[in-house]
């Protein structure tokens, strides 16, 4: 029996999703979770065979989920959800492990077959993320170069923050998610500020849009 995890912070999304996938009787929704990072601690505890993230996941969006589960579970194959198909955007998701990519529009006509090929550790890209991976490859070639967006030069625990910040959360609510002392949330603040040159939250949260960190309320 397959086991896949499933997150999508839409409820309604989710539940198409997985009756896409209940109707191979061979696969087996093993969680659901609404955030990034519940979708991190259930494949810590339940060990996925397949784990499908929609990029735009709350708390914690998809690249930063598929980092962290491929970091605690790398035998688990990952397929990454997305509105958007742009070549550093897939250029970022497949080097942080993601074997497959699809897009929400396009999801019910290749889910099957998507996980069909993970369950055999396989690739499975679309026609439309192909043709952006192939020009991501001639832009930089077969050895590739690193993305050279600022958001890069942000650690992890900045992702996260700059996440939330972006989402509307407050230095107090960040410090109960995060379970840090506001003081650390501060700091971390005004580093993320100063590495990606930002002076206000409103262009803190434009930057997260522009980079597809959360997307466009």
């Amino acid at each position: 029996m397959l086991r896949i995890l499933l997150a999508d912070g839409d409820d309604a999304s989710r539940d198409r999703l997985r009756r896409l996938l209940d109707r191979n009787l061979d696969w087996r929704v093993c969680g659901e979770a609404s955030t990034g990072r519940e979708a991190v601690e259930l494949a810590l505890r339940l060990s996925p065979h397949v784990a499908i993230l929609d990029l735009a996941l709350p708390e914690m969006n998809g690249l930063e989920a598929l980092r962290r589960i491929k970091r605690v579970r790398p035998d688990t194959e990952i397929l990454v959800l997305t509105v958007h198909e742009t070549e550093d955007l897939i250029r970022d998701l497949l080097t942080a492990g993601a074997q497959a990519c699809l897009v929400k529009a396009e999801a019910a006509e290749h889910i099957a077959a998507a996980v069909d090929a993970l369950a055999e550790h396989r690739p499975y890209l679309t026609p439309s993320v192909a043709h952006a991976v192939l020009d991501v490859f001639l832009a930089y070639g077969e050895a590739g170069k690193p993305s050279t967006r600022p958001f890069r030069v942000l650690t992890a625990r900045e992702r996260e923050i700059l996440q939330l910040l972006a989402e509307g959360r407050s230095n107090s609510a960040i410090s109960d998610v995060l379970a840090i002392s506001v003081k650390t949330v501060e700091t971390h603040r005004a580093t993320i500020m100063k590495k990606l040159g930002v002076s206000s939250l409103a262009e803190l949260v434009r930057y997260a849009i522009r980079n597809r960190v959360i997307d466009e309320m």
